[in-house]
């Protein structure tokens, strides 16, 4: 099979670094990440694996208490996230500046709610309802923390979600009449989100902890090891040469990946660099192309067998198998990648789009 060629890497070399230079942060092609070079690349690096591993031990061989595997798991993503997405989109990449001394803080306070947890949860057990000050305070650094996580990571609109439920729960005495409420008071509700398993520990958390991150892994891995390559080279040679052919294979490809990943974005990162040229070459408008590829890698979250946290979610909540859950998922999922296909066929025959040469389409052997 012939191997795609992928666009060169913009981010400069170790050995292009000046003399005695051993800690680098660059502009990074991921989003904004940052991209950490050195001791501090050796340490997330560290991070990560760490993280893997865990989540396969607990996952497989020996299980923890749900609390215990969930704060690990929330805390470490933490320290990751904060160590790789800076606070705002101008902070410097080329250096360390005052906001990466800020996460610097941030993820020793992640490490401190997390050993909180982990070192008193027999006391506050014992003290269940009967709280004190430094429970609250806990809580309080961890929901901020969560939620400044939430806004870097997928933006603000999320954690302004979270923020007016809260204020919703604490102001429910002064709301209009069809939505007031008792209230609560902030240390209930800070307690309630923080040292039970109701908040931010709770379901999603654990499902995300035992099987979701597994999944991923194990998609990461495949695609890593080349099993992105062969899906998308599968699909334009299988939709190459009829009519919006690079389309078709930007919705097969999608799928192919969706079922493995069942991630929109890593969808799109990963198809999305070649399908979307593909498309523009052959006469589609950058925004047709953009949209076909966002539909596309958006229902690999509804394409068995991965589905995101979707499939785990639905059978936690509804105690019914998993692969129940895929089975009745599959009518539709074809369904949708069906009528993003007939889509892409009549707008390709509106506008005349010819398929691939034969001579640019993969050798599939």
């Amino acid at each position: 099979m012939k191997k795609n060629n992928l666009p060169p890497n913009n981010s400069v070399s170790s050995e292009h670094l000046p003399p005695g230079e051993h800690i680098v942060i660059e502009e990074s092609s991921a989003g904004g990440q940052r991209d950490l070079r050195g001791i501090l690349a050796l340490a997330v690096t560290g991070v990560a694996i760490t993280l893997s591993l865990f989540q396969l031990y607990t996952a497989g061989i020996s299980p923890l208490a749900a609390i215990y595997q969930r704060s690990v798991h929330l805390v470490l993503i933490l320290v990751l996230v904060f160590a790789l997405y800076p606070p705002i989109k101008s902070a410097a990449r080329n250096k360390i500046d005052i906001y990466f001394i800020i996460d610097g803080i941030l993820i020793l306070l992640a490490l401190l709610i997390g050993a909180y947890i982990w070192i008193e949860f027999d006391a506050i057990v014992e003290r269940q309802g009967d709280w004190i000050l430094t429970d609250v305070i806990m809580g309080s650094i961890a929901l901020v923390l969560v939620m400044e996580a939430t806004r870097r990571v997928i933006g603000l609109f999320m954690s302004a979600i979270a923020i007016i439920f809260l204020l919703f729960t604490y102001f429910g005495p002064w709301m209009p009449d069809l939505l007031a409420h008792k209230g609560y008071s902030i240390e209930r509700i800070v307690t309630t989100l923080y040292l039970t398993t109701e908040g931010i520990w709770g379901l999603p958390t654990g499902v995300a902890a035992t099987f979701v991150f597994v999944f991923i892994l194990f998609g990461s891995f495949l695609e890593r090891t080349g099993g992105g390559d062969f899906f998308i080279d599968l699909a334009y040679a299988l939709t190459g040469r009829m009519t919006g052919g690079p389309a078709k294979t930007a919705i097969l490809a999608s799928g192919f990946m969706g079922s493995v990943s069942g991630s929109a974005v890593a969808n799109v990162v990963t198809t999305g660099s070649f399908t979307i040229p593909m498309m523009k070459k052959v006469g589609y408008k950058p925004h047709v192309a953009g949209a076909i590829e966002a539909a596309a890698s958006t229902g690999g979250q509804i394409m068995p067998p991965i589905m995101g946290a979707g499939a785990f979610l639905m059978a936690e909540f509804t105690n019914t198998s998993y692969l129940y859950i895929v089975k009745i998922a599959i009518i539709p999922a074809l369904l949708y990648y069906l009528s993003v296909l007939f889509f892409v066929h009549f707008e390709a025959k509106k506008e005349g789009f010819k398929p691939m040469l034969k001579a640019d389409l993969p050798k599939v052997k």
